[in-house]
């Protein structure tokens, strides 16, 4: 049963001044009902999306549970356009489960909230923000496995006025950079090729299973793997603000960032020098080196410090080593993650920012993105 929260209207809504509850030159009115609408119209849409990922729900088009986003007509409703947008959104969202079937993964139940975070009025046409919070239980209790995986995503959802002032959603944005959450579709953001000299090349990681053995000793670096996932998990949602946010610094976001910290937390030193050597590796709220917050810089630190090696299978990782994802294949890395938790099938699960995730399995990320490229580190 997919359970939906209603979130408090009570604050942070922002309407231009004399819009909100008072007719604007016969055009329409957006008074506290109505808000209350868009953000029950939003939550529809994404708990749908959601559900579309849960067994039971139907493996084809035609099979799938009443989508309660079509219920809404009236004063607050779909338009044509973006009910054949999200019907197609639905479609491939269970075209994912399918896949992520034949590798072995399942989730039983879902619950999605949808927070309303402001609203704006110019004329005729209304922009509503939202954060949505979604977590998804795996169906099979493996041991080592966690129970849930989740996420919280940031949205802005365009309503437009008809000639009777009736309200339709004709456009949902993914606000937040990467576009990574379990349930979204958007190509993920792709950061421009970076350069160095003489930078070391990662080797690709294969995704196919069984994967040949290769488990980690946990002892040999001294390093502290539970303090990694521990911070991780921690921070997942609510930022250290001993550091920098960079989730609005464009594509690619704050993930590598993020994973720095982690194994700054499990006993990662400094090694300070130029931010732009990629040799150095260092971060804190004042300063951070270029390998500290970007993805192919730290690849290349890593790998050249020995403080990292390549696994030639994802599928071989433990906790606290690092994912990263080449989406279109073009020599340059987008996106890092940090192994949280294996389960004792070797299923590793990770957790990142932008999308800020918890506990996603590797197999959902291979079916979610499987013409990209893998990279697996060793820590």
């Amino acid at each position: 049963m997919l359970a939906v929260a209603a979130a408090s209207l009570t604050a942070g809504v922002v309407l231009p001044s004399g819009t909100a509850g008072a007719a604007v030159a016969d055009g329409p009115t957006v008074d506290q009902a109505t808000r209350a609408t868009f953000q029950r119209l939003a939550d529809a849409v994404f708990a749908d999306r959601t559900q579309s990922l849960v067994d039971g729900a139907g493996s084809g088009p035609q099979q799938s549970h009443p989508r309660r986003a079509s219920g809404f007509t009236g004063t607050v409703r779909l338009s044509a356009a973006q009910a054949r947008e999200e019907g197609a959104t639905l479609d491939a969202l269970r075209a994912r489960k399918s896949r992520l079937a034949q590798l072995g993964e399942k989730y039983s139940g879902a619950h999605t909230e949808v927070a309303l975070d402001g609203a704006a009025l110019t004329g005729r046409r209304a922009t509503v923000d939202v954060t949505e919070t979604t977590s998804l239980t795996y169906e099979k209790a493996e041991a080592g496995r966690p129970a849930t995986t989740g996420f919280q995503a940031h949205h802005r959802l365009t309503f437009q006025a008809d000639r009777n002032n009736a309200w339709q959603l004709t456009d949902v944005r993914d606000t937040d950079d990467g576009y990574l959450a379990v349930n979204q579709v958007a190509r993920p953001a792709v950061a421009a090729p970076a350069t160095s000299d003489d930078p070391p090349s990662a080797t690709r990681s294969a995704t196919t299973r069984p994967a040949p053995a290769n488990p980690k000793n946990f002892s040999a670096t001294g390093y502290d793997y539970a303090a990694m996932a521990a911070y991780a998990t921690k921070y997942w949602s609510r930022y250290n603000p001993d550091y920098p946010d960079f989730s609005d610094a464009g594509a690619g976001g704050d993930c590598t960032n993020f994973v720095s910290q982690a194994l700054k937390a499990g006993g990662w030193q400094h090694v300070p020098g130029y931010t732009t050597d990629f040799h150095k590796w260092f971060g804190n709220a004042e300063i951070q080196s270029d390998s500290f917050v970007g993805v192919n810089e730290f690849s290349w630190f890593a790998l050249s410090s020995k403080r990292a090696t390549s696994l030639a299978n994802v599928y071989q990782m433990d906790v606290g080593d690092v994912l990263q994802l080449d989406f279109d294949r073009d020599g340059s890395k987008d996106h890092s993650m940090i192994v949280t938790s294996r389960s004792r099938q070797g299923v590793p699960y990770l957790t990142y920012h932008s999308t800020d995730t918890y506990n996603r399995s590797v197999a959902s990320l291979i079916a979610s993105y499987p013409s990209a490229a893998y990279y697996a580190y060793r820590t």
